[in-house]
């Protein structure tokens, strides 16, 4: 989603990565959408962050796309790829020369990795790195813009008289805190624009990656805070009804009833949220659709059909996902994907989004999400009362039910996330190794997730620090892919050599 996404998708990939790099809400496709609807539920209040901060970051899914910095999931995850699709289209890329054991001697490891890093000019790598380098800067500046909305609503009584227009409007809480939510969300979106605009237009097409024209990327701004309208004041409700019944243990209850959430918005998301956004239809039956579901049925996804979607009209990044959740899980690629990639790449990708699903990615993340919250909870039940008694009286907040305090309450939680960022990134790029070894064993395509991870270098910076990728990283590194693909070959060579 994407303006009323635009903080939710920064703080996501902050913390978690989310799951990618990339949102809707920066106009790049193929972001990891569940992880945008595990964080826009879970972190309930974080998901008021989105519009008051505004997105710094491109965003993501738990898949092999751009998440990091500047990315961005539980899903779909941006993959640029190499030239030659599976479709025959011709495709201006980094050049492509698949590294082939040679005839005598060992397989060098360390030659073949380098061999693909040296595909990369000087030029696209200096271009790739200003633009993931940037995206560092634009998380310190989102969070603090975020911050600085917080305080405007707060120090102005903006937020107060929003509060008292809903309660000259109706005496009933419910419908008043409904009616706050509303103008909160509506507020914020407004007062985060001008970041929205410069992340998710200027920037992209500065670096040409996005492919809309303003009119229609502010039409799709438009829909998502058109869906903040309606998901957030029934959000704000069942969050604010907790803190109102529970007053002394509403932290612990506020952190259970997001993951509750979490796992709705997981099972609505992709039926629902996501089709505003695409056009989704069944993959035409040929090697492609044949190929992943044959790796579905390998790997125990009961699916019998494979979805695309145009995200073409929007970027020229590449997405793909198995996303949804009991009854709608479903497995979906965009036409990027299959235009710009080979089979193998493609075999890869996909693979490598199985994985996330028979690992059961989503169940052990909503857990990791528990404990996280249940954190994050318990510094709100800690600071909040501590920030308001030197200041509440002035901003007029009557308490921890007041919702008025919701700037204050999204502010303190911000904090905490971004404090957070390389545990989280930690957590996220864990996930997604695991997740790398297993397409690998998958699809058994190491040329393909080699091809796939090299295509990431568009936008994403191949080869960082150690610090660096600890820091800014939910995803590994290309040069740790590319090693890994390459290593994984290794070991497989006499398999490999009688296959081809």
């Amino acid at each position: 989603m994407k303006l009323f996404g635009n903080c939710l998708n920064q703080l996501l990939q902050q913390g978690f990565e989310v799951m990618s790099k990339n949102t809707r809400q920066t106009g790049k496709v193929g972001i990891p959408r569940t992880a945008l609807y595990l964080f826009l539920s879970s972190l309930a209040l974080l998901l008021f962050v989105n519009a008051s901060m505004g997105s710094a970051r491109a965003t993501s899914s738990v898949s092999m796309q751009e998440t990091g910095a500047e990315a961005v999931p539980a899903s779909a995850e941006s993959v640029d790829v190499e030239p030659g699709g599976a479709q025959g289209e011709e495709v201006t890329a980094i050049e492509s020369e698949s590294v082939r054991p040679q005839a005598e001697g060992p397989f060098d490891v360390e030659a073949a990795t380098q061999a693909y890093m040296s595909r990369l000019s000087p030029e696209q790598k200096a271009r790739s790195d200003a633009y993931f380098e940037g995206g560092y800067w634009l998380l310190l500046w989102g969070f603090l813009y975020g911050i600085g909305v917080a305080w405007l609503l707060l120090g102005t009584g903006l937020s107060v008289r929003m509060r008292d227009l809903a309660e000259r409007l109706t005496k009933r809480l419910p419908l008043q805190t409904a009616l706050y939510a509303a103008q909160y969300v509506i507020v914020t979106a407004l007062l985060g624009f001008p970041l929205t605009l410069y992340t998710g237009f200027f920037r992209e097409h500065q670096y040409e990656l996005a492919t809309q024209t303003f009119g229609p990327w502010l039409r799709e701004q438009m829909i998502g805070l058109a869906v903040g309208i309606v998901i957030m004041p029934i959000v704000l409700v069942i969050m604010y009804g907790v803190l109102r019944r529970a007053p002394r243990t509403w932290w612990v209850w506020g952190a259970a009833v997001s993951i509750v959430l979490a796992a709705i918005l997981i099972l609505l998301g992709p039926v629902y949220l996501d089709p505003l956004f695409n056009t989704y239809e069944p993959l035409e039956e040929g090697p492609v659709q044949e190929s992943i579901l044959s790796l579905a049925r390998a790997n125990g996804i009961n699916v019998d059909n494979v979805y695309q979607f145009d995200a073409s009209r929007q970027s020229t990044r590449v997405s793909a996902n198995v996303s949804g959740f009991a009854g709608t899980m479903s497995i979906r690629l965009n036409d990027n994907l299959l235009n710009r990639m080979e089979l193998p790449a493609i075999e890869a990708v996909m693979a490598h989004e199985m994985g996330h699903y028979v690992l059961n990615h989503i169940y052990e993340m909503l857990i990791y999400f528990a404990v996280i919250l249940l954190g994050g909870f318990a510094f709100l039940r800690w600071s909040f009362d501590r920030v308001l008694g030197r200041w509440g009286a002035r901003w007029g907040v009557r308490g921890i039910t007041d919702v008025a305090g919701l700037p204050l309450l999204v502010a303190l939680l911000s904090i905490y996330m971004f404090v957070l960022t390389p545990v989280l990134n930690t957590i996220i790029r864990t996930n997604e190794a695991e997740s790398d070894i297993f397409g690998l064993n998958a699809a058994r395509q190491p040329d393909g997730f080699a091809e796939a991870a090299l295509s990431l270098s568009e936008y994403r910076k191949l080869d960082p620090g150690p610090i660096e990728e600890w820091l800014f990283f939910d995803h590994p590194s290309g040069r740790a892919r590319i090693h890994m693909a390459m290593q994984w070959k290794a070991e497989h060579l006499e398999e490999l050599g009688a296959r081809d």
